[in-house]
């Protein structure tokens, strides 16, 4: 099993990134967050995705990323392409909290995630995620966020707008304090 390449970054392409790791050009589909220029060095952790056909190697910026991906590739339904776009929508504290709240819409918002996929990662993620601290329910942090969305907003932007409000205040207020840091 190939855990994580350390070398220079030979040249993107659409299909990822070109590791030369001692000579030898490793093709890595990766999340967003693997950054680095053509000719810098990088450490990435990978997965190596074993087919009948192929071996694909997926990169992440962390081992939690990694860690995350393995996971959802053991939900029915789900393969290394979704589980990393999955990865690469969010960091992996936000897909956890989302887990943990059961925060569907997180999920739909992915290109390629419908309802029934977005209901079976949550429950099947569920047992298997340690639920992050401080972590309950939150419903009235979702239906602020859902209002937003309701209002065009995409479900991140209305998430980094509700980042700063008191999650004690009533749905409304919540909504308002959003608009008014947006404007």
């Amino acid at each position: 099993m190939i855990s994580r390449l350390r070398g220079t970054v030979a040249a993107r392409t659409p299909a990822g990134l070109v590791v030369d790791v001692g000579g030898v050009g490793y093709l890595v589909a990766a999340t967003p967050r693997v950054t680095a220029r053509v000719g810098e060095e990088l450490i990435v952790e990978t997965h190596l995705h074993v087919r009948e056909d192929a071996l694909q190697l997926y990169g992440f910026a962390s081992a939690d990323e990694r860690e995350l991906f393995e996971l959802l590739l053991g939900v029915s339904g789900i393969g290394p392409k979704v589980a990393l776009a999955i990865v690469s929508g969010s960091p992996p504290a936000e897909l956890r909290r989302a887990v943990a709240r059961d925060d569907l819409a997180r999920f739909e918002a992915i290109p390629g995630i419908g309802r029934k996929t977005a209901q079976r990662v949550v429950m099947e993620l569920k047992d298997k995620l340690a639920e992050p601290s401080g972590v309950g329910p939150a419903r009235g942090e979702l239906l602020a966020r859902d209002a937003l969305v309701e209002l065009g907003w995409s479900v991140a932007d209305a998430d980094r707008a509700l980042a700063g409000v008191d999650e004690s205040l009533p749905v409304e207020e919540q909504v308002r304090s959003a608009l008014k840091k947006a404007a």
